[in-house]
């Protein structure tokens, strides 16, 4: 998951889950900053902003829930999103009260905490219901091709709060007998989807009679440098190339695509 310019805050007194969750954050694509009690974490915030708090509740001194209500406007929910995680499963309804945004217990799966950090980023930065933005998208489709369920789900969720029809399929030969079947407005495609080359189905796509008129905007989050004039021939289909798998860039790709 591409998630540039998003910062978490972890607090937690457990020095080796800073370390090893940190760690594993910030290879995701987050900045990552840390706090072993409640105390420095809110000396932390008088001169950070966060995106998110992953916050344990059994620390000395004020404690997780402490925390929380030095963090939290009276009748409010905090002023940033919060995900508790905390080995005490008996805490979730006190914590609720408090209007924090998730609740996991440890150990957790990796995979698991990431899709919920994603939800929760997703969802505060979410736009009211029936709102589609100054672009007016209506109904219009998005196809996304993308083999890892997590990145999938998070992009499909992002082009569904920006107003788009969304179908998410995780392999070329679905992305293909979906484009012939539903006639997507835009085909949104990773480079390297499994055994299949985005731009192979990019090419595909563009010489069937069937799919032939529908855009595509090719993403790439490995790191890797390739080099946007391979992508540049207008033979190949691929209308953008985006370095990055982050949805609101890709969003914006689509936005562009759509609108030239």
């Amino acid at each position: 998951m591409d998630t540039p310019g998003k910062t978490i805050l972890l607090v937690d007194d457990d020095i080796s889950l800073l370390i090893t969750l940190g760690d594993f954050l910030r290879f995701e694509g987050f900045r990552v900053e840390t706090a072993e009690s409640g105390e420095a974490a809110l000396k932390k915030l008088e001169g950070l902003t966060v995106d998110l708090i992953i916050l344990d509740m059994s620390m000395p001194g004020m404690g997780g829930l402490g925390f929380l209500r030095a963090l939290t406007p009276a009748t409010a929910k905090p002023r940033c999103p919060v995900l508790v995680l905390t080995a005490r499963a008996t805490m979730q309804d006190s914590t609720s009260r408090l209007g924090v945004d998730g609740y996991m217990t440890k150990p957790c799966d990796p995979q698991q905490l990431l899709a919920e950090v994603g939800r929760i980023l997703l969802s505060r930065s979410r736009p009211p219901a029936g709102f589609a933005g100054g672009d007016h998208v209506g109904s219009r489709k998005v196809l996304i091709g993308e083999d890892r369920r997590n990145t999938r789900e998070l992009l499909a969720a992002a082009f569904e709060a920006a107003g788009y029809a969304v179908d998410s399929v995780q392999n070329g030969p679905e992305v293909l007998e979906k484009a012939i079947l539903e006639r997507p407005d835009i085909i949104l495609l990773k480079l390297f989807l499994g055994n299949m080359q985005g731009d192979a189905v990019a090419g595909m796509v563009l010489n069937m009679p069937k799919t032939s008129g529908i855009p595509v905007v090719l993403y790439d989050g490995s790191g890797v440098q390739v080099p946007d004039a391979r992508f540049a021939d207008p033979a190949l289909g691929i209308r953008r190339f985006v370095h990055s798998e982050n949805a609101e860039a890709l969003t914006t790709a689509v936005r562009e695509v759509l609108s030239a």
